[in-house]
C-alpha cells in the first residue's frame, strides 16, 4: 500500500491506475472521509482517461494521526503538497487538484501558491474557503448542491461571481456530499468533461 512521510506521520493514499492517462486528478476528502470512499468516482473517471489519486487525511483511513484533530489548514496543505510530490514523481503532466468540503478549503490554500497545477475542482465548498482567491489564470470548477445545509450555496454564488475564472455548477435536490448522492453519476460526468477541456 502506498504511503509517504509527513511531519505528522505516515500518510496513506490510493491511486487507481489508468493506461496512458490524460491527466491525474488529486482528491482531498472532507472531514471523516478517506480515499476508500471514492472507488465509484475512480470507476467513472478512469474510462475517460482521468487517473484518480486520493489522500487519507491524517487520522482517517490508513493514515497516522488523531481522527478528532485533522490539523490546521497549513498542516493539511503541507500534507496535500506531499501527495502532489508523489504524483509529480510518477507522472509527466501537471495534475488537477480537487477538494471536498474541508478538502476544498485545503485545495484553495494549496492552489494560492502552487504553480504546478493544471486546474482546480471544488465540491461542497464551505463559506470560510471563500476568503481565498484563485491564482490568476487557473481554471476552477465549483460543484455545489442547492440544498447543501452544511455549506449553504449563497456564499459560493457570491464568491464565484467575483472571480471570472470560476465555473459554478449547481445541482438541485442535492446536498453537501454530491459524490455520494443520487446525482453522483451526473456530477462525475460533468467533472470529467470539464477537466478534460481544461487540460487540452
Amino acid at each position: 500500500m502506498p504511503y509517504f512521510d509527513s511531519p505528522r506521520g505516515r500518510l496513506h493514499y490510493r491511486r487507481w491506475p489508468v493506461e496512458r492517462p490524460a491527466v491525474s486528478l488529486v482528491l482531498l476528502p472532507g472531514t471523516g472521509q478517506h480515499s476508500g470512499h471514492y472507488h465509484r468516482l475512480a470507476d467513472a473517471l478512469g474510462p475517460t482517461g482521468i487517473e484518480l489519486w486520493a489522500l487519507d487525511t491524517a487520522g482517517q483511513g490508513l493514515s497516522e494521526g488523531d481522527p478528532a484533530a485533522p490539523g490546521t489548514i497549513a498542516e493539511l496543505a503541507a500534507d496535500a503538497r506531499g501527495l502532489l510530490d508523489e504524483v509529480a514523481g510518477a507522472t509527466a503532466t501537471a495534475p488537477v487538484l480537487m477538494g471536498h468540503s474541508l478538502g476544498a478549503v485545503t485545495a484553495l490554500s494549496v492552489a494560492a501558491d502552487h504553480d504546478g497545477l493544471a486546474a482546480l475542482v471544488l465540491c461542497g465548498t464551505p463559506r470560510h474557503a471563500t476568503e481565498f482567491t484563485p491564482a490568476p489564470g487557473l481554471p476552477v470548477l465549483a460543484v455545489h448542491g442547492v440544498d447543501d445545509r452544511r455549506a449553504p450555496i449563497d456564499a459560493v454564488r457570491l464568491w464565484t461571481a467575483r472571480h471570472g475564472s470560476v465555473d459554478l455548477r449547481e445541482y438541485t435536490d442535492a446536498g453537501h456530499d454530491l459524490l455520494h448522492e443520487p446525482v453522483q453519476q451526473r456530477v462525475a460526468a460533468e467533472i470529467a468533461e470539464w477537466v478534460l477541456a481544461a487540460v487540452r
